[in-house]
Formats: C-alpha cells, structure tokens, sequence
C-alpha cells in the first residue's frame, strides 16, 4: 500500500494535520493523482544536487502533462482547469530554483511519515499533547470571531461617520441659507421656526459625534484587550510550536491564521484612524462649545497610532529558522562557510507594504552560551526589501542567503583550525533582522560549528535547549543546564525517528532507551550530562552518540525496513531472549548493537536435540559492510554449515511469526545465485556461550566439511565466510 493510501485512511485529527501542509507550494492534487510516481523518487537527495532536482521537476511536468491527456479525454473541465493552473504554477515558480520544489516535497513526504508514526502510537506524549490542547483549539477560535466582530464593528462606525457627515452637510447648507437671508427676513415666524429646527438639528450632531466617538473608542479597547491577552498568547504559542517543530515535533501550522488576524486588526485600527481624521474634518467645519471632537480625538488616535505600532512589532516574525539546505532536518546548526538560509514575514499584509519595507541583518555574537572566544561575521546581502512575489500564498516576506565566516576575539577574521581535520570548540549565536531601527526580531539561538563531526554534538545542544527553554536569548542556559522531564525527551527522541527516518518509537523501544539511561519513569528527570556528556557504562561513547550513529545507520541503509516496522532495534538481550525462547525455531529479530556503534545484528532461536533451546547471535553489521550488499539480501542469502555438511539459511520467521521473505522479499535487490552463497558461517559458530570463542572454537574444519564447500564455493568466497564469526552481540 503505498503511503498517500495510509495518509487517506487516517482519522480527520490527523487529516486536518496533512491538509495544514498542503498548498500552492505543492498542491494536494498533484500529490494525489501522483502518489506512486513521487514515492518512487528520491526528493531528499534532489533537494542537496540542482541537477538530479532539475530532471525531477522536468519529469513533474511531463507526468502533469500526461494525467492532463487522460483527463481530457474524459472531459473533467474542472480538473483540467485545475491542473493547467497547477502546471503553470509549478513551471514559474520552480524554473529558476528546482532544488525548492526538491525540498518542499521530502518535507511533505517525512511529515506524512511523521503523522502515519504518531497515528500507529498508542498514547500521544505530553508535548504533543500540550500542542494539541483543546483550551488552545478553542482561544483560537475565539480570536477569529473577535477579530470578525472587530471589524465588523469597525465597518459599521463607517457607516455612523458618514450619516454624521451628511447630516452635518444638510446642518451647513440650512444654517448658511440662514445666515445669507436679509436682516429683515430674519425675523419672519418661518425663519425662527427653522432656527429652532437647526437647534435640534445641533443637538442631534453633537448626539452623533459623541455616540460615534463612544463606538470608536469601544472598537480601540476591544482591540487593545485583544492584542494584550489572546493574540499575543497565539504569537507565543505559534512560537513555541515552531520551537517544537525544530526539533522533529508536529508540523507547526496556524501563521496564515496570525497573518489573517494581525491584518483584518491592521485594517480596522487604520479604518478608525481615518474615522478620526474624517472627524477632525468635520471639526474645522463645525464646533461648538463642548463639542465632543476636540476632548476625545487626541487621546483616541494615541491610542490607534501605539496599537498600530505594538501591532506592527508583535508581527515582524522568523517564519523560517536559520538552516543549512544541506541539512534540512538539522534547523540551527550552521557550518562556518556554508550557506544557510532564514526567512521572514511581516503577518500584516496589505498591498501598499509591497516592496516598501527593507530588512537588515545581524549577527548577535553576543548571544553565546558555550562562551567561546569566536566571533562571527555574516557574508552576502545584508538589506532586503519584504515583497509579496517570493511566497505561494503571497504574504509580505524575504528570505536571506549568508555564509558566516569565523575570527577569534580580538585576532584576524578567517580563523583556521590550529590543526588539520581539527574541530573548533561550539560556539554560538544569534541572528537579529530589523525594520528602520524600531521593529526587531530575533532567530533562535544558532549553534556554529567548523566541521561535520560536530553535528552530533550540536543538535544535541539544540535539542536540550529547545526542550528547555522558550526564551530565545537564554546566555547563561549551558552554564547549568537544567534536566529534561524523562517523559518529554522521550517524545522528542520518538521524533528524532519520525522526522529523520519516517517512524518513530513505540513505547517498548523508549523502554528500552530509558533503561539505556539507567533512568526509570518514576525518576522523570534526566541531566544534561548523562544524555551528552557522560560516557554509557563500560563503553568509549554517549549516549546520544550512540543513539545518532543508529540514525545515521537507518537513513543510509536500513530505511525500507525500519519504515515497515520490521526492525524492532531497540530491545536489550535479555528481552531478546524472552520473546525468542518458546518461538519455532529458526525465528529470528534484528537489533541495533549496544557496544558497536552504528551496528545491526540479528539474533534467531533454534532448539538442541535433547529440546533444549539455544540461542544464536551475530557480528554487528557497520555502514562499511552494509554499503557492499544491502541488509536484505544478507538476511536472504545467510547460510551456515549444518550438522550434515550442507549449508542451510537458518533464518525462517521475523519475530513474531512473520515468514522471512513475506517480511523482505520486496526489498530484495536480486535473485540469489544458486551456485554459491555469500554469506556462509560455520558450525563451530553455533553455541550458546556469552563468553568469548576460545581457540578451541577455530579448530581447522574436517575434509568432509571442506569438500562441501569446494562444491559450492570459490576460494576466495571460503576464505571470506572462514574470516567471519559470530559472537553475543
């Protein structure tokens, strides 16, 4: 079943999450009438080579044109607009950067990974609970009605000031026709009894500019206690979600519903100011004593002119953390001398802003919390105008492209390592992006690193500070880093599988790790040092170490697998052994290696003659092995010399009763070769001691065993499978 179909038999919580996603970046249509065609290719390395993303985005196009033939034929007007319209989207939006349309799908195709993952878990983790609340669910809901009424009430005051506009007009035209009357006429009954009607007349004005100033003032205090309480608590729970988000968390979406509400307020506060202008227009026509106007409007437009500003502030956001294209799924981590990117929204937007507000960007080096001696300095361009052309949905934006370049505290830019394929020590910064001096915004803190090996090491620095903290400039956060709830790093670990290798952990695996930890859930609290500094007991490494290599190990070579959740990875021997132990023989599991790092091994069951049950476990396969025939075909093609001289694949079931080829066969890569097997071990090998093999174990073979094997094998095949040995992993 391919993995739109999944996506399609979700329950609508977890469809309403897709559809947040899905845009004129990347329509849905084209994802659903496309579905085999885009799961067959590799976006995520298309994403990082604009030539292979080129032929991707040209073999888009050509599959838009072919399902546009088929709907012709079938005459389905309004797929056929809807696709030609897509088309021409795709082409011009795409042309010049195909690498971006690379980028958007991969991330729209882990999500849908990440939603299928969080869907199969049986209990959603606290964080994701928090983000999904439904106290939160309903104040959004509340704010969009608010801000409806608001401007609803904004519109209808327009109405008052133009009845109040043209009852002041007929009031000017009656009184002047008055007042150009003779001396003599003035005195007529006629007269004075449209003098008394003028009277009232004034009164009902000054009923009017007092009534309309009471609704403008109700409108500015409506908006003021909007923005004060629940819209400034949306911003910051959209920010913290965009923290989650960062780290491997759900998708987080509802910035267009900021955008759609800081605008509609945008619009009704500019609405009342020229309300209050329109008024001071009526002023120098018409006053009198105790006119309303010259009391009330001053303090009035204060109040819209300090809302407008507070507004305009609040809105200036970081859509886009700084990220390298290189490494999407490792947000604020940035290699000195590589590009990196960071976009920004203005969330109020009105066709006048277009092009007319210019950014600037900094760096903040003072924002470091490893409180090293480096500086940093930005390269490329530092000034951008905000326009409404680079975004699909048209919102008032600009992205940046920099290079940072390091120097030393008080030495020469352009720092060099002291020593070849020497790390620099971590360092961190900040980028600050500002609006003519006054409107300021700042990225979250960045980790900057000088080579590749330190990456480990600074996702997990972003990851702790993250889970920690939602203040953006917390310098002094590593001189004592707090400890993490166990419950909560345990979710952003699940997530760490979900967003990087399309499945997450289920709670069996995160069992696993928090006995990895030596942490039980009644513990609840985990220290910085023990996830990332301290090494795991009797081994050369961390944790997190360990825990990343296993990533790097799934994405590189297992992914097939681990997204058919085949690979049960993280169980210790003693749980192997239980889940094994009354299992048919030949039924086998695969586990990552606990003292290797970035190792898989599997582990079968068989059974003696005298009924007794003995287990059999073998070397860790490393990247170095897996990069020569996939994992696949070794679990295949494995064979070992039996009691009778024949070699025998005695791997039957994946735990618990899967039969093996039913499990891999669609990940086999080729059809085995009859004559020989690649893999082939001995029965020396097949005994059920943890301890180390002893030189007994190496004993030269028999002839009958070697004449077996010089009738299936090459020499050079039996010196391979003699050099290999299996061991208690």
């Amino acid at each position: 079943m391919s993995q739109w179909s999944q996506v399609q038999q979700l329950e609508i919580k977890f469809l309403e999450q897709v559809d947040q996603f899905y845009d004129d970046n990347f329509p849905m249509e084209i994802r659903h009438l496309l579905a085999q065609w885009i799961e067959s290719q590799d976006w995520e390395a298309a994403s990082n080579n604009e030539a292979m993303a080129t032929i991707l985005l040209q073999n888009l196009l050509i599959q838009v044109d072919e399902q546009l033939d088929r709907v012709s034929q079938e005459k389905n007007l309004l797929l056929i607009h809807n696709l030609k319209r897509i088309r021409k989207l795709l082409q011009g939006k795409y042309h010049g950067n195909p690498m971006h349309i690379a980028v958007i799908i991969s991330n729209c195709l882990r999500e849908e990974r990440r939603i299928l993952a969080a869907a199969s878990m049986p209990v959603q983790g606290p964080l994701e609970k928090s983000l999904q609340n439904s106290v939160v669910s309903e104040r959004q809901r509340n704010v969009e009605h608010k801000v409806s009424a608001i401007k609803n009430s904004a519109q209808m005051t327009d109405q008052d000031v133009k009845y109040l506009e043209d009852l002041q007009e007929e009031f000017d035209f009656r009184y002047k026709t008055i007042q150009s009357l003779e001396q003599s006429d003035k005195n007529s009954a006629l007269i004075k009894q449209e003098m008394l009607a003028l009277q009232a007349m004034l009164n009902t004005l000054d009923y009017k500019r007092k009534e309309v100033l009471s609704k403008i003032g109700r409108v500015i205090h409506e908006i003021d206690t909007l923005m004060s309480n629940m819209l400034t608590e949306e911003l910051l729970d959209w920010k913290r979600r965009q923290q989650i988000a960062c780290i491997g968390g759900p998708l987080h979406g509802g910035l267009d519903q900021l955008q759609n509400c800081f605008t509609l307020l945008a619009e009704s506060l500019f609405q009342v100011r020229r309300q209050l202008e329109k008024l001071d227009e009526l002023l120098t026509r018409l006053t009198y004593d105790g006119d309303p106007i010259p009391l009330q409007r001053p303090q009035l437009l204060e109040k819209v002119n300090f809302l407008l500003y507070n507004l305009f502030r609040n809105s200036f956001v970081v859509e886009r953390q700084p990220c390298m294209p290189t490494h999407p799924q490792r947000p604020m981590v940035l290699k000195t001398l590589i590009q990196f990117t960071v976009k920004l929204r203005l969330l109020i937007k009105l066709p006048e802003l277009n092009y007319q507000i210019r950014v600037k960007a900094t760096i903040d080096n003072k924002c470091n919390f490893f409180h090293s001696n480096r500086r940093f300095v930005l390269c490329g361009t530092h000034v951008k105008a905000m326009n409404m052309d680079e975004s699909a949905n048209g919102s008032l934006s600009v992205e940046f492209r920099h290079l940072v370049k390091a120097y030393a505290s008080g030495g020469k830019r352009g720092l060099k390592n002291p020593k070849h394929n020497t790390a620099l020590p971590l360092s961190s910064a900040a980028f600050t992006f500002c609006i003519r001096s006054f409107h300021q915004t700042s990225s979250l803190p960045v980790v900057m690193i000088s080579n590749v090996s330190q990456l480990p090491n600074a996702w997990a620095s972003i990851i702790w500070y993250n889970l920690s903290t939602n203040d953006p400039q917390n310098l002094s956060f590593f001189n004592n880093p707090p400890a993490a709830t166990l419950s909560q790093l345990l979710e952003v670990l699940s997530w760490q599988f979900s967003s990087y290798v399309g499945r997450g952990l289920n709670s069996e695996q995160l069992n696993m790790l928090a006995e990895k930890l030596m942490v039980s859930y009644n513990d609840y609290q985990l220290s910085w040092a023990k996830f990332c500094k301290e090494h795991l007991p009797g081994k050369s490494f961390t944790f997190w170490v360990w825990l990343e290599a296993i990533l790097d190990l799934i994405k590189k070579h297992i992914l097939p697998l681990w997204i058919d959740g085949y690979v049960m990875g993280f169980v210790s021997k003693e749980k192997e052994r239980i889940l094994l132990k009354d299992k048919t023989p030949g039924t086998f599991l695969l586990r990552f290696s606990e003292s290797n790092l970035g190792g898989i091994t599997f582990t079968w069951v068989d059974q003696l003659e005298n009924g007794d049950v003995t287990f059999h476990s073998v070397e860790p396969y490393n990247k170095g092995r897996l990069s020569a025939l996939p994992f696949a075909d070794i679990l295949r093609d494995y064979k070992v010399i039996m009691a009778d001289n024949v070699p025998e694949n005695p791997l039957k079931y994946l735990y618990p009763d899967i039969p093996k080829d039913k499990a891999f066969g669609k990940h086999y890569s080729s059809q085995p070769n009859e004559g020989w097997a690649p893999f082939l071990y001995l029965p020396f090998l097949l005994n059920d001691s943890t301890d180390p093999h002893s030189p007994s174990d190496l004993l030269p073979m028999s002839p009958s065993v070697y004449a077996v094997l010089r009738e299936h094998l090459s020499p050079t095949v039996i010196e391979t499978a003699v050099c290999c040995k299996l061991f208690h992993s």
